[in-house]
């Protein structure tokens, strides 16, 4: 479990701010052009939730979630005016609003494996091999005195 610092703090701040953005967005655009607007915006919910799962972890994507989820649920409400962004009759609207959430959670539940940003070990069969480093030539300078492109012995 990583320990709250500073660094992870502000990264959930930010996510949680990510997924507000992503929900109004979304929620605001899901019925642009039936039926991709839904499909965009829904794509989007996926982008996000990955994003902040891969850069802050198990903290950020839980306050990403609870930010879509949050932006959803409350503009999914009847306006003051009677107005309303997600009708419940229509089946776009259903899409969007488990969607969403639906969508995030599977993202969350993927194994943490696939976000990190580690080298394969060598060992491992699916290891990528090092590309060999070109030796440079019998005589040629090289070093901190080596000028590039001038003491070029291929030159």
């Amino acid at each position: 479990m990583r320990p709250l610092t500073a660094a992870t703090l502000g990264k959930a701040v930010a996510t949680f701010v990510l997924g507000v953005l992503v929900g109004v967005v979304g929620t605001v655009q899901h019925r642009w052009h039936e039926p991709w607007g839904v499909v965009l915006c829904l794509a989007l919910v996926v982008v996000g939730s990955v994003t902040s799962r891969a850069w802050g972890g198990w903290p950020a994507w839980v306050t990403y979630a609870g930010g879509v989820f949050f932006a959803v649920q409350a503009l999914s409400q009847t306006g003051p005016g009677g107005d309303v962004l997600v009708p419940s009759g229509e089946a776009v609207g259903w899409v969007w609003v488990l969607g969403s959430i639906g969508l995030a959670l599977v993202t969350g539940a993927l194994p943490p494996r696939l976000f990190r940003d580690r080298p394969r070990d060598a060992g491992t069969a699916d290891a990528v091999p090092a590309a060999p480093v070109p030796s440079a030539a019998p005589g040629a300078p090289s070093g901190e005195g080596a000028r590039p492109g001038v003491d070029d012995p291929a030159r």
